[in-house]
């Protein structure tokens, strides 16, 4: 009988804490956590993408120039940042655990230009 009772308060207990909200979007140590383990494993997305966005924006010439060079720099910054997130996140820093490069994700969807 008292395994039960042991198992049920278990029970309770881990469906207490799962069914607890956080506000959309809420920053914790975990989303701290998976946003370093993302920005690390993204961080070479960098490249091709600013290159891509060079290109479309600006035309070849800069893509082959402008967007290679800006496209390392943000690999190297997303990728800076994804370690510092991964070793700092059980610490609030920067306050509330909020992201320190933007965007937060790599590949979040943008907000919609008003082009």
């Amino acid at each position: 009988m008292g395994k039960k009772i042991n198992v049920i308060i278990i029970c309770i207990l881990i469906i207490s804490f799962v069914s607890i909200q956080t506000p959309c979007f809420a920053q914790n140590m975990l989303r701290k956590l998976g946003r370093g383990i993302a920005n690390v494993s993204t961080c070479p997305f960098e490249l091709p993408r600013s290159i891509q966005n060079s290109f479309y924006e600006d035309g070849p010439v800069a893509a082959g120039t402008y967007g290679i060079l800006d496209g390392i720099f943000k690999l190297l910054v997303r990728a800076v940042a994804g370690v510092y997130e991964i070793a700092t996140f059980p610490i609030p820093l920067p306050t509330n655990y909020t992201p320190v490069v933007e965007p937060e994700f790599l590949f979040s969807p943008e907000e919609p230009s008003s082009r």
